[in-house]
């Protein structure tokens, strides 16, 4: 037992002995890096004709507004606002059909004429109330209720999408119109057709879908994190694979309420105009957004930042011709200029253009020392 721990107290010397030269070492090296990095310049002085001769110039850290830009992908849809379900207003035998998919028809224009037993007989119904209107002129009993039915047959063939003044001619000539006429509630492209001529078509069947492509709908998918920057109204841009380097140009007039859990993304809408109908509802799109932010930054001209030993560096003016190394923290570059996150109070000054003659002084300086 005794011969055992002697053995242990014997290893236990044999490491001090080896561990504590290392741990001497590493103590010394970082002293040494440490009294380095204290004791390095940290300023450069030149003379008035040194500033002149290497064109040092001052700028002013200031405030400036923070525009960021904010990167989502989308598709192209139709504006529903300008979009139409045409649908048979009463059962009938399609007799004319006049135009087809793709076609380009005005508000208003005569799409197909359809055979209907309800139309003939409500133009009958309209004859016969307007005759019976007509006869009892002087009978102030029976008149009230015969113009009563006379503006009900009048209301009901309205319904058919029939116009007022087709329905004064009808009444004025007597005479039965054979087919209704099926028209064009907005002008644009006719998108879907799901008849042909002969179709025998009940209430309420799809005839047409027409859509007016001069504006369309862009859906994009705004990231979860990025919703703090975003709100209507912000100017979005976008960009078509099928059109490469041109930009259309709109606004954000939507932003949606629910977060999809699978893509942690918020549906946004911007409103596109398109009167070339360049555009197509389906087209894959890209967008940037472009979010100001209510807070401010302190920004100073990119010219000012310096990189010195791996770090973001600026030079500020502390006297006449002296210049002190600040270091820094930056954020986003725009227009020039940088965002300074740490390292600069507004109003500081710091050296723009010479900036890096000053940084070459600076390393001269502590070359020199040591």
């Amino acid at each position: 037992m005794k011969k055992t721990c002697v053995s242990l107290f014997a290893i236990a010397i044999l490491v001090a002995v080896l561990f504590l030269p290392a741990c001497k070492t590493k103590s010394q090296e970082e002293g040494i890096a440490q009294l380095t990095e204290e004791t390095a310049p940290s300023s450069v002085t030149l003379t008035s004709e040194a500033v002149k001769t290497a064109g040092i110039q001052t700028a002013e850290a200031g405030i400036r507004p923070v525009i960021r830009t904010i990167h989502a992908a989308g598709e192209i849809n139709f504006n529903p606002k300008r979009l139409a379900h045409v649908t048979a207003r009463t059962a009938g035998r399609i007799e004319q059909l006049l135009v087809y998919p793709g076609e380009r028809v005005q508000k208003g224009q005569l799409l197909l004429s359809l055979y209907s037993q309800d139309f003939l007989i409500l133009q009958a119904e309209l004859l016969q109330a307007s005759e019976r209107f007509k006869r009892l002129q002087n009978d102030q009993a029976e008149q009230s209720a015969a113009k009563g039915l006379l503006v009900s047959a009048r209301s009901r063939l309205r319904l058919f999408d029939i116009l007022d003044a087709e329905i004064d001619e009808i009444e004025k000539t007597g005479s039965i119109k054979t087919l209704l006429p099926v028209r064009a509630p907005l002008g644009g492209n006719i998108s879907e057709s799901a008849v042909t001529a002969g179709d025998y078509v009940e209430l309420g069947a799809s005839l047409f879908k027409i859509a007016d492509l001069s504006t369309v709908w862009v859906d994009i998918h705004i990231f979860e994190k990025d919703l703090a920057r975003v709100r209507t109204g912000c100017e979005a841009v976008i960009r078509v694979g099928a059109y490469p380097g041109r930009e259309f140009k709109g606004r954000l007039f939507q932003v949606g309420n629910v977060v999809d859990e699978k893509t942690r993304t918020v549906e946004g809408r911007i409103e596109l105009l398109n009167p070339e109908g360049q555009l197509k509802p389906g087209m894959y799109i890209d967008a940037d957004i472009l979010s100001s932010v209510e807070a401010n930054s302190l920004f100073v001209p990119g010219a000012a930042v310096q990189d010195y030993q791996n770090k973001k560096v600026v030079f500020v003016r502390t006297g006449e011709n002296a210049f002190a190394l600040r270091q820094i923290e930056t954020g986003i570059s725009l227009d020039g200029f940088v965002e300074i996150l740490k390292g600069l109070k507004e109003h500081e000054l710091v050296a723009t253009n010479g900036s890096f003659f000053l940084k070459s002084e600076l390393l001269k300086k502590s070359l020199g020392e040591e």
